[in-house]
């Protein structure tokens, strides 16, 4: 029991900080950006660099550690992202009145860059890892990419809950591409799919008696329950931006008349 606590509360921890320092920085000066991505990359090198030896190690340590190289190069991806490093080629609104199928490709140029880069450092990281044992890194972040690429197409086709203010004011543009909606027929298939992943992996944590891969399967199972739960707040409000209170701080002067327990977008979902 003590394993599977401290899984979820180690993947629990690190959603929240993850998710709150990226909105932070948003909000502090471009010196605090720069040198946060700067640091961060420095971060990837590392990980990358030990990723072939962290590969071969079969330690419950070793899939923890392995999670943490994931998430490192998962918050660079969002990073370079939400500071405007690497979007795609269009920074303009939606047109009003434009068709679905239109705005679908016009949404998809807002990231176009950006969707390539991840798709490209996925593969990195898959290729790096070779075929070692310990393929948390990888999973951590092909996790994260699906989930991510699941929560944007439900924005696209409608969401009830989300909340464009949350977004750096260089990207408030995006919001003319999503679309507010009571229910898509996405969201179902996303939740359940994930979710059905989620409990397989706590499944073959819970028959094995190996160490590294209970500790492997109860942490990527843990990141995908909350990846779901991202999921959820997108459709209902559960109060849960006061969770990130400490994080938007620095922009608090004049909020926006919004609902208050709206999504903050969080890092797996932008």
């Amino acid at each position: 029991m003590i394993d599977y606590l401290l899984a979820l509360a180690t993947v629990t921890l690190a959603w929240w900080i993850s998710t709150g320092v990226v909105l932070l920085l948003n909000r502090l000066g471009l010196k605090w950006q720069k040198a946060s991505l700067l640091a961060v990359t420095a971060l990837v090198l590392v990980s990358l660099i030990y990723l072939p030896g962290r590969s071969e190690d079969r330690s419950a340590a070793g899939a923890l550690l392995g999670f943490g190289q994931g998430l490192i190069i998962w918050a660079w991806l969002e990073m370079t992202y939400l500071m405007g490093v690497i979007t795609g080629p269009r920074k303009t609104p939606c047109p009003p009145g434009t068709k679905t199928t239109q705005r679908f490709w016009l949404g998809l140029q807002t990231s176009l860059y950006h969707e390539v880069s991840v798709i490209a450092m996925v593969a990195l990281v898959v290729l790096v890892a070779g075929d070692g044992p310990n393929q948390v890194a990888a999973a951590t972040c092909i996790s994260l990419w699906l989930m991510r690429w699941s929560a944007k197409l439900n924005l696209f086709l409608g969401v009830r809950n989300y909340n464009s203010d949350w977004f750096p004011e260089h990207l408030q543009y995006l919001d003319s591409y999503t679309r507010r909606a009571p229910m898509n027929l996405l969201f179902p298939v996303s939740v359940t799919v994930g979710t059905a992943v989620a409990v397989l992996l706590l499944g073959q944590a819970m028959a094995t008696n190996d160490p590294f891969l209970r500790s492997a399967n109860l942490l990527v199972s843990a990141l995908l329950s909350l990846a779901v739960l991202e999921h959820w707040f997108l459709m209902y409000p559960f109060g849960e931006s006061a969770l990130w209170r400490w994080a938007l701080a620095p922009e608090s002067k004049s909020p926006p008349e919004t609902d208050k327990n709206q999504q903050p977008g969080s890092v797996s979902s932008l």
